[in-house]
């Protein structure tokens, strides 16, 4: 597509811009994507360069070194220890003496049943000759084999790094000598951690907490998705489950159905799905666009008892929203105080089904809608004050003197502002409201229940969220962990690509020095 020049694109009048921008954004998606093809390309060129480049190193290494790095390839430390580096050749020595042991008392084992996940279930009941009565003979714990075996890999990968790095050291300390230096002493290295490499020091805890309590949970969670771990099968008695590889994934594009009058999951994964990104733009936008004009009309001059009316919406913040929101749903039930109040007014003749299973799917979902409104307008509210109360009045005055009217100077200074300034709010509230668990949980439990659904992904109802869906997979007595864990990557690939996307076009990003 042709761009526009900036002059030309300048008289484009406001409805002709956003045509212009929309359509240079669908027509740089395949630009885009080939960009990332090739962003890939070359990490992957690179990444095999410096593979090479480091198996080249460790060869030079291994024919060229002394006889003190040679041995450093089967015992680590040992280098470090031969050039009086006596703290690290002690803690690499350490390390390996650590792996070895861990790999043959359990390590090894639990690698060996990784790519089964174990084949003897537990036997019940077995007669005991020596003891003369019935045991439970243990069997393979497919979990534990996952587990264990993940930590054994990422075990080894360490391993493999600080080998890499001692070898790396030895012929530094080589290079060092040769030149006539003296390489680091113990002393050297402490006064080193507490100086100029504290970094390290204080990152080093905090990392491996992340890696072991963050990195090595996501991928176990990734994993799940391969097998089919599920609570039946999981039952305390036959703890196995298996890899079935890209199965559980084929679901997703599947979109025949083997029961006649139920939908396929692909069909209602896409439903539940839109239905998510659906919420989470009225429920991002709506809450922005009122809680701004609510602070705007707060702020307005000549209006009384401005402190008054934020008190009465902050009030909604100090509610905890377990409370609120149950209270709220209770009050919409069929036989809540909304129906009562509207039938002894003679109003209705019959309750209105506002939540529950006979309630229509477009009502259940407006009212969700509108009562997030509720919720949500006091927290844009107090930010909108803060910014709307930094903006210069100068901006002000000069628009009216050109003679620009009320509307103009919304859409021209304060939305341009506002966008600036809460652009990233604006994002982490979008990614917020697509796992917005506590609203549609607490209000509506996910009714009313679709009748059609798959019944391979349990129950789900029509105003479930991907994030409440995955919740209902993984309770009661069949809970399905490796849909649950499909879900979730799902979830994490709409989020992670729609957060990318609009990071790259906010204002706040892309023209940071405009307010400045």
């Amino acid at each position: 597509m042709k761009q526009l020049e900036v002059l030309d694109y300048l008289k484009l009048n406001g409805w002709q811009r956003f045509l212009y921008n929309l359509k240079c954004f669908f027509c740089g998606i395949p630009g885009w994507f080939v960009n990332l093809c090739k962003k890939i390309g070359r990490w992957v060129k690179k990444a095999g360069i410096a593979i090479w480049e480091n198996l080249k190193d460790l060869y030079l290494t291994l024919v060229k070194g002394k006889w003190q790095t040679k041995v450093s390839f089967l015992i680590m430390g040992f280098g470090s220890l031969c050039y009086g580096q006596v703290l690290r050749g002690v803690l690499f020595l350490l390390f390996e003496i650590i792996f070895v042991l861990y790999m043959v008392f359990w390590g090894g084992s639990w690698l060996s049943l990784f790519g089964s996940l174990g084949k003897t279930p537990m036997q019940k009941d077995v007669y005991d000759e020596v003891l003369d009565q019935y045991v439970n003979i243990p069997g393979d714990d497919s979990f534990k084999i996952m587990l264990y075996g993940l930590l054994s890999i990422a075990f080894i990968i360490a391993l493999v790094y600080t080998w890499r790095l001692q070898i790396k050291q030895c012929r530094i300390n080589e290079e060092i000598m040769a030149s006539g230096k003296k390489v680091k002493s113990t002393k050297d290295d402490m006064k080193s951690l507490l100086d100029n490499q504290y970094h390290k020091t204080l990152l080093a805890l905090p990392v491996t907490g992340i890696m072991i309590f963050t990195v090595i949970p996501i991928i176990f969670m990734i994993l799940v998705a391969f097998t089919n771990y599920n609570a039946v099968d999981a039952d305390g008695y036959n703890n196995l489950f298996h890899w079935v590889g890209l199965k559980n994934f084929n679901e997703l594009v599947n979109f025949e159905s083997n029961i006649p009058g139920v939908k396929p999951f692909s069909v209602t994964f896409g439903e539940v799905l839109g239905w998510t990104l659906m919420w989470a733009v009225f429920a991002t936008f709506t809450n922005y666009f009122l809680g701004m004009f609510v602070a705007m009309m707060i702020n307005k001059k000549g209006i009384q008892f401005k402190k008054g009316f934020r008190t009465i919406l902050v009030m909604t913040i100090a509610i905890p929203q377990f409370i609120s929101l149950m209270y709220v749903s209770k009050m919409f039930a069929s036989n809540g105080i909304i129906n009562g109040a509207l039938l002894n007014l003679g109003i209705i003749n019959s309750p209105i089904h506002f939540f529950d299973d006979q309630a229509n799917p477009n009502v259940a979902r407006l009212m969700v809608i509108l009562i997030n409104v509720w919720i949500g307008i006091p927290y844009l509210m107090l930010i909108a004050t803060g910014i709307l109360m930094n903006i210069p009045a100068d901006l002000y005055e000069s628009a009216k003197i050109d003679g620009a009217s009320g509307f103009q100077q919304f859409g021209k200074i304060t939305l341009p502002y506002m966008l600036f300034v809460t652009g990233p709010y604006l994002l982490t509230s979008f990614t917020g409201n697509l796992n917005n668990f506590n609203v549609i949980f607490l209000l509506t439990g996910g009714a009313p229940v679709k009748t059609d659904a798959s019944a391979v992904g349990g129950a789900v109802g029509d105003t479930d969220l991907l994030i409440t869906w995955l919740f209902n997979m993984t309770t009661g007595v069949s809970g399905k962990y490796y849909l649950a864990s499909v879900i979730g990557i799902m979830i994490f690939i709409v989020v992670a690509v729609l957060s990318l996307i609009v990071y790259n076009v906010l204002p706040s990003n892309k023209n940071e020095g405009d307010f400045s």
